[in-house]
């Protein structure tokens, strides 16, 4: 008979770390392995026809700071140039992604909830907002979010994805309880977990 299946920890699905609009080559991940959510780096093409409020410059200053290395400079520049501006779109997103980047979860979770309040019908603030909450474990609310966001946006390529992702790691977990709450282990759970898992292994080590 074989033994039963041991549930390991469930890791995390870690913050984004490739920008398109910032730097469109590098991950900047710290959690080797495991399996990524893709944020959405730039606006969609709904946000970009939207007239600025403010010049490009701002923006441009910022990530040029950003690519030599002066990330701490580039939120700077960004928080000035809200002052000015504070309902800026472009400068508000941006920042979101920066500070996301960073490591600060809660102002860039902070920055993109309350653009979905000002900008409801924007799907990449909710794929962002997925991110961090698989970054943090909440799959179930990844999952809610990514859903709206494809609602908003049913061809947002990066949204499919990532949903794609949290559902695989949702029935990795659903799998890893069924066995657990089993008097005798399965052997066709146990040869679904192995499935689903190497499936996210072998995904985790691809580059996007």
């Amino acid at each position: 008979m074989p033994a039963k299946h041991q549930s390991t920890p469930f890791p995390p699905l870690s913050a984004p770390t490739r920008t398109a609009t910032l730097n469109p080559s590098r991950r900047l991940g710290t959690q080797p392995n495991t399996q990524r959510l893709v944020a959405s780096l730039m606006l969609s093409a709904l946000c970009v026809l939207m007239p600025a409020l403010v010049s490009a410059s701002e923006l441009d200053v910022a990530q040029r700071q950003w690519l030599a290395g002066q990330r701490q400079q580039a939120v700077l520049t960004l928080e000035a140039a809200l002052k000015q501006t504070p309902d800026e779109l472009k400068l508000r997103f941006a920042l979101g992604v920066m500070r996301m980047e960073l490591g600060d979860q809660a102002s860039a979770q902070q920055i993109f909830m309350q653009l979905t309040e000002d900008f409801p019908d924007l799907a990449d603030p909710y794929n962002n907002l997925a991110v961090i909450h698989a970054s943090q474990g909440d799959l179930d609310r990844a999952r809610i979010e990514l859903e709206q966001a494809l609602r908003l946006q049913p061809s947002h390529a990066q949204a499919q994805e990532n949903l794609g992702d949290v559902l695989l790691r949702q029935a990795l977990r659903a799998y890893q309880r069924a066995q657990q709450a089993l008097a005798a282990p399965s052997s066709s759970l146990a040869l679904k977990l192995k499935r689903t898992h190497d499936l996210l292994q072998e995904a985790s080590t691809r580059p996007r």
